[in-house]
């Protein structure tokens, strides 16, 4: 029998993330960044569905972050209901460069919410922060929309890297968290139940939870 030591250690926690906005806002090479750190400067636009996997540790505990990416063209819409489907977490991403791309955030974030089994832990990234000189879309700009909408926010940078990992890290930490403090109510349900017999039902507010600390995450463009 091999060492404990020397046994891959299986992850605690699956979480699956989806990456939605326009086409050519570069949610690919966001994923390339943080899954492979690698950048593909002339890529194409996604056809279907890719999705990778990346580990990482939370509290001690194994997470595997399993995310999905799609292209943002209209003629690949057919795919939307499979797509969203268990998804606990979402990168909603325009180019701070194409104003158009920022303008469609509401649709993406209704479709979200359409297609989506639950509450999902979402935050707004605007990439291409590199491209300073050709911005259309100011950081306030984008703060403001992500505080209206309970997101948190991040500006990055597929190119130089600027950011990438800790966007995704900023959401399978939330959705870690919301899921501890679920585990938690559960356990205390229990408790209480065991104790005088009766049922305790404790509020669990998803979406609350979620957008609970937007502004904490802050704006980390640099």
């Amino acid at each position: 029998m091999a060492h404990p030591s020397g046994e891959e250690k299986p992850e605690d926690y699956l979480f699956k993330i989806v990456l939605i906005g326009d086409s050519a806002v570069g949610k690919s090479n966001l994923l390339a960044r943080f899954a492979r750190n690698e950048f593909y400067p002339n890529s194409k636009s996604t056809i279907g569905v890719e999705f990778q996997t990346q580990k990482m540790e939370i509290k001690g505990k194994e997470v595997k972050a399993q995310i999905w990416d799609t292209a943002g063209q209209e003629r690949f819409r057919a795919v939307t209901s499979a797509y969203y489907r268990g998804a606990v977490g979402a990168l909603l991403v325009y180019d701070i460069t194409r104003r158009q791309t920022f303008d469609s955030i509401g649709r993406w974030l209704n479709e979200l919410q359409t297609h989506s089994d639950m509450n999902v832990v979402t935050i707004l990234v605007g990439n291409k922060s590199d491209l300073k000189d050709a911005r259309e879309i100011s950081t306030s700009e984008g703060k403001s929309l992500a505080e209206a909408q309970g997101l948190f926010f991040m500006e990055t940078s597929a190119l130089d890297s600027s950011n990438v990992t800790a966007a995704f890290q900023t959401v399978v930490k939330e959705i870690y968290n919301i899921l501890s403090r679920k585990v938690m109510q559960s356990q205390e349900v229990k408790k209480l139940e065991l104790g005088n017999g009766k049922s305790v039902v404790l509020s669990t507010d998803d979406k609350q939870d979620a957008g609970e600390q937007p502004t904490k995450a802050g704006c980390c463009s640099s």
